[in-house]
């Protein structure tokens, strides 16, 4: 069985957010136990298992993501890997529904080879901040808002620079996240050039699931997409997410969904040892 490491959001290796990709040799999954501790000998923000759907209107491929903790409900960039992996050995047309826990997701490649991702809109709406927020982040953010379904936390603050200063206690953002049962932490500013090549950046702090900063969050930008659309009065906007390695979203609004649009790029290819299939019997 074959595993594939895709950077995602990204058109050079090194750069974008790694997933790792296991497209099942079988039309069931193995036992969850088994792609959980894939997941973390992997130790990727995610790593996403499908296998083909037979018999199904609704979709083509079932679709599931961990992280090296947890299972979570909604990956972009390990779905943009894995459409990515799939048009790559020629085992999807163009288009391709994934069954998934946030419902039926589709992946578009373009003629320009950038895939699209279209993903449900996540409701934003201001809240309070949890208590302890502005210290764990060492930085009070202008504002608060909750994600809805997401489950994510989205903190906006009023410039660019200071977006690329935090340096969060991550164990105290994984306190408050685990107390306030949020996902993840989004921290976001408008561009410091309005007419640059982005319109706004971003970077995800999720230590609650295992992943301390998250390199390119594609389900975040569902919630970035619909606020900074609103604040700016345009549909289409492009993301920086500012981690280390970098990573460009174009988004597109389109009422209550959002157009995620990357590139991918292969970085490993390679197979289980027998030993490791062996290993789900075990469980």
């Amino acid at each position: 069985m074959r595993i594939r490491v895709i950077d995602a959001f990204t058109d050079r290796p090194f750069t974008g957010n790694p997933a790792a990709v296991c497209l099942m040799d079988r039309a069931t999954w193995p036992d969850t136990r088994w792609m959980q501790q894939v997941a973390a000998e992997m130790n990727l923000a995610e790593t996403a298992f499908a296998y083909p759907l037979t018999g199904s209107a609704g979709a083509e491929w079932a679709l599931r993501w961990f992280t090296p903790t947890v299972e979570v409900d909604l990956c972009g960039h390990a779905t943009l890997a894995t459409a990515h992996v799939l048009r790559s050995d020629g085992r999807s047309p163009r288009t391709v529904r994934f069954s998934s826990r946030s419902g039926v997701l589709v992946a578009r490649t373009n003629d320009d080879g950038t895939i699209m991702l279209d993903f449900p809109a996540a409701s934003v709406t201001e809240s309070p901040a949890p208590s302890g927020l502005s210290d764990a982040l060492d930085a009070t953010p202008d504002t608060v808002h909750g994600t809805g379904a997401l489950g994510d936390l989205l903190t906006v603050f009023g410039d660019e620079k200071a977006i690329h200063g935090l340096v969060p206690d991550l164990t105290a953002l994984a306190g408050i996240s685990r107390r306030e049962g949020i996902r993840a932490i989004i921290a976001t500013a408008p561009a410091a050039d309005p007419r640059g090549e982005y319109d706004f950046v971003s970077r995800v702090f999720a230590p609650a699931v295992g992943v301390p900063e998250d390199p390119v969050t594609g389900s975040a930008h569902t919630a970035l997409a619909p606020y900074w659309s609103d604040r700016l009065g345009r549909d289409s906007l492009t993301g920086l997410q500012a981690s280390a390695r970098t990573g460009i979203v174009h988004t597109t609004v389109h009422g209550d969904r959002v157009h995620l649009t990357g590139r991918a790029v292969t970085v490993l290819d390679g197979t289980f040892s027998p030993r490791v299939l062996e290993a789900e019997c075990c469980f």
